[in-house]
């Protein structure tokens, strides 16, 4: 009966160690899960009408559809003032209120498209520490998983040396016993 008790002991013991690692390895996956739906769901940002107008430009005035209309336009504007009758051209060469023209899209286009730009930046800028913190919270669980891991390992190896050691008595003892039955006969 001694020996069935300490086999059922060893076996608790080892019941023990394998709960604690399902344990570390649950809290580990719900706190990343919180991580994961703070990234999955982020808080929606309340944008103004003017920064709505300004991301729409950008949006238009980077596209290949701007570049044709506004290649378009200009060759259309260039032909008409060169080849029609000279009473009806509104813009002569060297096409002056074209470049007055030009120059107020810019002048107006440029700050809007850098209010667009900065408002990215900063997405990019907070998404950029959000993913730094994610990466620095991996990295503290897989030190801290690792920690977790060697403890259990070295818990584990020291249950293995007493299960040999009492392997071993039962050994010398089953050994004994045999040597005893030899003698006797």
């Amino acid at each position: 009966m001694k020996k069935n008790t300490e086999i059922d002991k060893l076996l608790a013991e080892e019941s023990q160690h394998i709960e604690k690692l399902h344990q570390i390895v649950e809290d580990t996956i719900k706190s990343e899960r919180l991580i994961v739906e703070d990234k999955l769901n982020p808080p929606t940002e309340k944008v103004t009408r003017g920064q709505a107008i300004s991301d729409k430009v950008a949006k238009f005035g980077g596209s290949w559809k701007f570049i044709i209309i506004f290649v378009t336009i200009l060759t259309v504007w260039i032909a008409f003032n060169s080849l029609i009758i000279a009473r009806f051209r509104f813009d002569p060469y060297p096409f002056i209120l074209m470049n007055l023209v030009l120059s107020c899209i810019a002048a107006l286009q440029a700050p809007i498209i850098m209010m667009s730009q900065n408002r990215q930046e900063e997405k990019d800028r907070i998404e950029s520490e959000n993913d730094y913190l994610v990466n620095l919270k991996a990295e503290t669980q897989i030190r801290s998983l690792q920690q977790k891991m060697d403890l259990l390992l070295e818990e584990q190896i020291k249950t293995l040396f007493e299960t040999q050691a009492k392997q071993f008595a039962l050994l010398n003892e089953i050994n004994q016993k045999l040597d005893k039955s030899t003698n006797k006969q």
